[in-house]
């Protein structure tokens, strides 16, 4: 008999039964503060309009963008950088909104490969449903981070990845990092 191994990896159930992305929910609703053009529905949204950025895995907030830990991560150290309003195009951004999506991107780029050591990423954008989007409504860039030889043996034989950091983990470490005395300082 061949022994098999187990991972147990339960943050997934909540993406396989539907409820993927679905942030904490706020003890009383009415604390939320949606802004204008938000969908409730969103998770992004939800996120933004909640204050509790721990619990959302928000590790940023600018004046036009948010930087969230992924909850269902490709790779450890999987990001979403998202505009503050619930936008499905990016002709839907204005060049404040664009330029301040690009600058974390690079930021967050520069601060995962430092932390984390990373040796390259995949940055991309689904845009609509069939291209992948699972919120189509609410633009959000993925930032991938990866190293060499990170396709092990799991996925081709077990359809299965093997994430080794817990999502909180990942949050506290970027949290620390972006501490007003600790940036740009390396680990």
């Amino acid at each position: 008999m061949v022994r098999q191994e187990q991972l147990w990896a339960p943050w997934r159930l909540a993406y396989i039964s539907g409820e993927a992305g679905a942030p904490a929910e706020p003890a009383d609703k009415s604390e939320l503060q949606f802004p204008p053009g938000a969908d409730p529905e969103c998770f992004i949204c939800r996120g933004i309009a909640d204050s509790a950025d721990r619990e959302n895995l928000i590790v940023e907030r600018t004046a036009n963008s948010v930087v969230i830990v992924n909850r269902f991560p490709y790779n450890n150290g999987h990001l979403l950088v998202a505009p503050l309003a619930h936008k499905g195009r990016p002709d839907d951004l204005s060049n404040h909104e664009h330029l301040d999506l690009q600058q974390l991107i690079t930021k967050y780029v520069a601060l995962v490969e430092r932390l984390m050591n990373a040796e390259g990423f995949n940055i991309g954008l689904n845009l609509g449903r069939v291209a992948g989007a699972g919120l189509p409504g609410h633009l959000h860039w993925h930032i991938v981070p990866r190293w060499n030889g990170d396709t092990n043996f799991m996925p081709s034989v077990a359809g299965v990845k093997v994430m080794p950091q817990a999502l909180d983990a990942l949050w506290e470490i970027i949290h620390q990092a972006n501490a007003p005395g600790n940036r740009g300082k390396s680990n």
